[in-house]
């Protein structure tokens, strides 16, 4: 699947080698299960954090949840980020070429954004 990152240059939605020679095999794939709970749990804590704005909560409570879910976000983030830059990026960066390039360009893109947020 190809989404287009800019007006010029198509993206290449697959991993250029997987680690079992798999191209569409994503570098989370190993920890996927493990996300979707992270994810899950995360997700409730967000339904606790409406639910204490709704109980008409300690503001200060509120935000000590809303800090809490933003670094548990961020840990998912870096996770992915980091199979990301030991699969896709390691497998491109050593077969070489346009992909290679695509896939370190996007790596800092993506560094560049979780370090703004």
């Amino acid at each position: 699947m190809t989404t287009p990152t800019s007006m010029t240059e198509p993206h290449i939605d697959t991993c250029p080698a997987g680690g079992d020679g798999d191209p569409s095999v994503h570098g989370y794939i190993s920890d996927k299960a493990t996300y979707r709970n992270r994810l899950r749990r995360l997700e409730g804590q967000i339904r606790g954090i409406d639910r204490m704005i709704d109980e008409d909560r300690y503001c200060i409570d509120i935000f000590t949840q809303i800090s809490a879910a933003t670094r548990a976000l961020e840990n998912v983030a870096l996770g992915l980020l980091d199979d990301h830059l030991k699969h896709c990026v390691l497998d491109a960066a050593l077969a070489g070429g346009p992909v290679s390039e695509q896939k370190l360009g996007e790596a800092s893109e993506a560094i560049a954004r979780l370090v703004r947020s």
